[in-house]
């Protein structure tokens, strides 16, 4: 098995598009909630939600990344500057725990059919790594603890376990839930 990582850009948009949206919906959320309010993502994608990630796509630091097993996408990972994400970044709910400037994971998608397969490990290392080479001192991320599977409504948000495995802890707990659980702040610290 090959499994590559890449930062989501003009020319990797609709592999990109293919693990969140394949049948490009206009009304899907194209992960453009926590970047950009409603009115932001209308004047910049002008009326279009895929044309404001598009646009995203094109800035320096790109709004996440793909992963591809054996050449195929099949994993997103949302991962920017904690600053960059505004609702986030304001957010009364997840609040800082320090001033490290982290950049944080919002979105952890592996595209149906390619569920179970372990893509969520090297999509998550690779993400990490992404950031690591920009120069983040920190990755953080919000995830829940569930006692066993949960809605998958909301396993976009990732699990401890998942985390663990890829060497974030615990720090911290937010006033954040998802699916009922509280979301917790976990973090992997890049400074060496």
């Amino acid at each position: 098995m090959t499994f590559e990582v890449h930062p989501v850009t003009p020319a990797r948009f609709d592999d990109f598009a293919d693990v969140v949206n394949p049948n490009r919906r206009t009304t899907h959320c194209w992960c453009l909630s926590h970047r950009l309010p409603g009115k932001q993502i209308e004047a910049l994608g002008g009326g279009s939600r895929e044309h404001a990630m598009r646009c995203l796509a094109e800035r320096s630091n790109a709004p996440g990344v793909v992963g591809y097993h054996d050449g195929v996408p099949v994993g997103w990972c949302s991962i920017s500057p904690r600053e960059d994400i505004p609702r986030l970044a304001g957010s009364k709910l997840i609040r800082p725990i320090d001033d490290v400037a982290v950049w944080s994971i919002i979105c952890v998608v592996v595209r149906g059919g390619h569920r179970r397969r372990g893509f969520t490990r090297p999509l998550l290392e690779g993400a990490v790594a992404y950031a690591a080479g920009c120069g983040a001192p920190a990755v953080e991320a919000h995830p829940v603890d569930p006692p066993s599977r949960m809605d998958t409504t909301m396993a976009f948000v990732g699990t401890r376990a998942m985390f663990e495995q890829v060497g974030f802890a615990v720090v911290g707990e937010t006033d954040a839930v998802a699916s009922r659980m509280p979301r917790l702040v976990m973090r992997r610290d890049l400074r060496q």
